[in-house]
């Protein structure tokens, strides 16, 4: 059963100004709108509360893909498409390119956004740990300044945000790292079917190996707590270590500490603990198994 159309109200500001005007007069009444693939959802089976958007797509300010010396730069409203298909993206980025591939359908990867799947906040969203694992911050827009916010701190509890009311989204930015100093990118989502599935368990990590031991180990899983999770145990377990029984052991336990997963409707405690300490045993053995 869809919602009542009526009880709903939507804005579609002409710049992206206009739509901090709007947030700033009426602080707390509007709700961006992105793609709208996960609203949709809620809307057509009736579960979306009533309320007031405030539609950002057709805003040039949050689109784009910028490649400078230091950094790749994408705009909120770049599209899980645009993502899969830009060359260095995908390239220097394959964890998020990857994540792009698996969220959804070919349709709603040409709608949904990289912004969308932010400021929705699920604790089951597939391009986030990427994010977390690559050391992206985000730009925060309001009517009185900007401000930038790096992204693995910036979910703070479930569908809970360092985001004021008045605030929107404006771009990702993440670091290029040297690809000479022999970088492992580990992505791997678990879930019912290889594609088109919520999430399970998933994680993202990223490492290189210099003087037989780990370096600049970045490690965030999906699906295991109230929100996308920097693993820092499981980082601190492997920075600096060299290979060893003793190192994956020590990276299971880090693990095993870092989440705090539930049972739900697509599985239990009991197996995403199991399959995350799965997930970080192999990525200690891709990690070095590649060859500094």
């Amino acid at each position: 059963m869809r919602s009542y159309l009526p009880a709903f109200a939507c804005k579609a500001p002409a710049s992206l100004d206009e739509a901090l005007v709007t947030l700033a007069s009426e602080p707390g009444k509007w709700t961006p709108l992105a793609g709208g693939t996960d609203l949709m959802v809620l809307f057509e089976s009736g579960k979306l509360p009533p309320g007031h958007f405030l539609s950002l797509w057709k805003l040039p300010e949050l689109r784009g893909i910028e490649v400078t010396d230091d950094a790749i730069t994408l705009g909120a409203l770049t599209t899980y498409a645009e993502v899969r298909e830009h060359a260095t993206v995908a390239f220097e980025l394959p964890m998020l390119a990857a994540a792009a591939r698996e969220s959804g359908a070919i349709a709603i990867q040409g709608r949904g956004t990289l912004g969308g799947n932010i400021m929705n906040a699920s604790p089951a969203a597939d391009s986030p740990p990427a994010l977390v694992a690559y050391d992206a911050e985000i730009e925060l827009v309001r009517a009185s300044g900007a401000r930038w916010v790096r992204y693995r701190d910036f979910h703070t509890g479930y569908k809970v945000m360092d985001r004021a009311p008045d605030e929107i989204l404006r771009r990702i930015r993440i670091p290029r790292r040297d690809p000479g100093q022999h970088w492992v990118h580990f992505y791997r989502k678990v879930g019912t079917r290889r594609f088109q599935a919520i999430t399970k368990v998933g994680i993202a990590a990223i490492g290189r190996v210099e003087g037989g031991v780990a370096r600049d180990v970045r490690v965030a899983f999906t699906s295991v707590a109230p929100t996308v999770l920097a693993a820092a145990r499981t980082e601190a377990a492997l920075e600096g270590q060299a290979f060893g029984p003793g190192l994956v052991a020590a990276a299971r336990a880090a693990t095993r500490a870092d989440v705090t997963p539930i049972d739900d409707i697509r599985s239990t405690e009991r197996y995403r603990h199991q399959v995350a300490e799965n997930l970080a045993d192999s990525f200690v053995h891709a990690l070095f198994a590649q060859k500094a």
